[in-house]
Order: structure tokens, then C-alpha cells, then sequence
């Protein structure tokens, strides 16, 4: 895996319904964000870290992450589970980390992934290119 390090933001404000009623939701991003800390830890990823944000701006699709790392591009990714997704958010960081680009192909990503994509952000540019031009990136 490359020495470089990717990040997994976890928003921690998502708020997810536990019912009918307005106030019956909770925060389940924390969990999360403490289970990936752990989860990384016993595997012994340091070059994995997991980043607590106050809001990823989606909403809607509690909980949300984005993976993202220096000349990669970045994946926001929702509508993941705490409990039954937290192995397979880690399964696809490693994946995103060991990447040329920060693109994992199609068929190596976990099922939460394939399905939870909410958006492709392309490496922020310094200029007018980065190490891996946005345009050259193909999702095969």
C-alpha cells in the first residue's frame, strides 16, 4: 500500500429515523467513526485515518462518508449502515488507499459502495493540473 495517507470523513451529524415521530432519530455517525477508528487500529492501518466531521451535507442519506487522499479523487459515499457496514467502508478505504488515483475499479468495491456512491469529486487542482489529471481518470 502507498505511504500516503487516505482520510475517512464520517459525518457525525446525520441525523437517522427511528420512527414516526420528529424527534425519534439518532446520531450514528460517532459509532461509526469510533468503530472504523478501532477497526483500523487492530489491523494496523496507520495510513488510514478516520476524520469526525460535523456535516457532509447529505442528509438524507444517513450515514455518509467521503474517502479522500492527496492526487485522488474523492468518493462521497451514504446510505451506510453502522453496524453491517463498517468492515466493508474499511475494506473500501484500503482499497481507494492502495489505488493509483483514488479510483477503485467497479468490481472491487464492496456492495455498500457500488450502491452508496453519491458523488466523484476530481483531485483538487493546483494550477491547471494535478499528478493524475481528472481527465484522464476512466471508470472501467
Amino acid at each position: 500500500m502507498d505511504e500516503a495517507t487516505v482520510t475517512i470523513f464520517v459525518c457525525v451529524s446525520c441525523r437517522r429515523s427511528l420512527g414516526d415521530a420528529e424527534e425519534s432519530f439518532d446520531q450514528p455517525g460517532r459509532g461509526l467513526a469510533d468503530t472504523l477508528q478501532a477497526r483500523l487500529r487492530d489491523r494496523g492501518q496507520a495510513s488510514v485515518t478516520v476524520t469526525p466531521v460535523d456535516c457532509l451535507a447529505v442528509c438524507k442519506r444517513p450515514c455518509t462518508v467521503a474517502l479522500a487522499g492527496a492526487d485522488k479523487w474523492t468518493y462521497l459515499i451514504g446510505d451506510l449502515d453502522p453496524d453491517s457496514h463498517a468492515e466493508e467502508i474499511v475494506s473500501a478505504a484500503l482499497s481507494f488507499a492502495a489505488s493509483e488515483n483514488g479510483i477503485v475499479p467497479w468490481r472491487e468495491r464492496p456492495a455498500s459502495f457500488r450502491k452508496g456512491v453519491i458523488a466523484r469529486i476530481p483531485p483538487i487542482m493546483v494550477g491547471n493540473t494535478t499528478a493524475n489529471s481528472a481527465s484522464e481518470a476512466v471508470d472501467p
